[in-house]
């Protein structure tokens, strides 16, 4: 579906931007398969190296497509808006608005622009996260817990735009913030583990007092799911599909649950299940679920979970696009919320898909949440 709106859009822009342009009838040829393959470069570079989940071509070349990619959305969004606005001051007779709109140099200007924001916006992506700071106020919570420190980390998609050397900073940061647990709310990798293997292996060296604990996302699922299960337990990590644990402090405890992703059902695996997830729970535990998409949030809340941690949206990438990612989402898309009594944090995520790599005003973070006991 994303080749096939790409394809559309570069059609549109080869009408409205290349062909109006004043050069050669070659160059202008050439520019026009330039900004097709651009559009279907996910295909492309999956045809011979990796897939559309994980390209295997070098990073610079990555960041590159990343960034063209990212430009040939945004001058779509700027032609249709003057387009838009042409049509309007068509239909309300005013000839010099027309004049003016009609110009092609508009477009063409409005091609440059969103090519310098498309290197900013991935430029961006790239950036090593940094801290996002909140507390959260659970009920019932044990005084044992009040002031208990967690980090959530998620999206990391360690990938070859992503490497190891970035994973490694970001494990850094984590372990200076000294948590008392660490939370992995899924889409850790790109790509199969014998390609990604050393790009996780810092992932290995988190430490917090009571471990690291993770779920999957729904790029786990895309390349070898089993094996990735195998080698995240490999790393130290407790992965929890459908399951729950306890963290224990002054004879008190805090249930942390996680569900698998809804994408395990095209596997043939299990999909989500939050009743096998809290089956045999401490029915007294406060409950911490991780659930790597927010969209369930309210039907997690009517099961008594306390408090609600996902990713999944990247917080929407870029500013007012994040108006559409919210809809595929349940209205969630980035930051907290209050349902129905249950705290759900959607965090936008440390890293980004290598196939949209952009940010722009959405910053990506490492989300330190410290628990208080709420007041009675």
């Amino acid at each position: 579906m994303l080749s096939t709106i790409a394809s559309l859009l570069a059609l549109y822009l080869i009408a409205r931007v290349v062909w109006p342009l004043r050069a050669p009838v070659v160059v202008r040829l050439l520019l026009a398969v330039a900004v097709l393959a651009l559009a279907l470069h996910h295909r492309i570079v999956a045809s011979f190296a990796g897939t559309m989940a994980s390209p295997e071509i070098p990073k610079m070349a990555i960041a590159v497509l990343a960034s063209g990619f990212t430009g040939l959305l945004l001058t779509a969004v700027l032609v249709l808006a003057m387009d838009l606005a042409l049509a309007l001051a068509w239909l309300l007779r005013r000839p010099r608005a027309v004049a003016v709109l009609a110009q092609p140099r508009w477009r063409q200007a409005s091609a440059v622009l969103a090519l310098l924001l498309g290197v900013y916006g991935v430029s961006q992506g790239m950036a090593v996260p940094a801290t996002r700071s909140i507390e959260v106020k659970v009920s019932n919570l044990p005084a044992a817990f009040d002031g208990y420190r967690i980090v959530q980390l998620t999206d990391i998609h360690a990938s070859r735009l992503l490497t190891g050397e970035w994973v490694a900073q970001v494990v850094a940061r984590t372990n200076a913030l000294q948590p008392d647990l660490v939370l992995i709310t899924g889409d850790l990798i790109d790509g199969e583990v014998a390609a990604r293997r050393p790009d996780v292996a810092a992932l290995g060296t988190l430490q917090a007092h009571d471990g690291v604990i993770a779920i999957t996302g729904n790029h786990e699922y895309y390349a070898q799911y089993t094996q990735w299960m195998q080698a995240f337990r490999a790393l130290g990590m407790q992965v929890l599909e459908n399951s729950h644990t306890q963290v224990e402090r002054g004879g008190a405890a805090l249930t942390i649950a996680g569900v698998t992703d809804p994408v395990a059902s095209r596997y043939d695996l299990p999909p989500p299940d939050l009743a096998k997830a809290l089956a045999g729970a401490d029915p007294g535990a406060p409950v911490i679920l991780m659930d790597h998409r927010p969209v369930d949030a309210r039907r997690n809340a009517a099961h008594g979970v306390a408090l609600q941690l996902s990713g999944h949206t990247h917080g929407g990438h870029i500013v007012g696009m994040d108006q559409l990612v919210k809809r595929a989402n349940g209205g969630f898309v980035s930051g907290r919320y209050e349902v129905d009594g249950m705290t759900l944090y959607v965090s936008n995520g440390a890293g980004l898909w290598p196939g949209f790599a952009a940010r722009i005003g959405v910053p990506s973070e490492i989300t330190l949440i410290t628990l208080r006991a709420a007041q009675r």
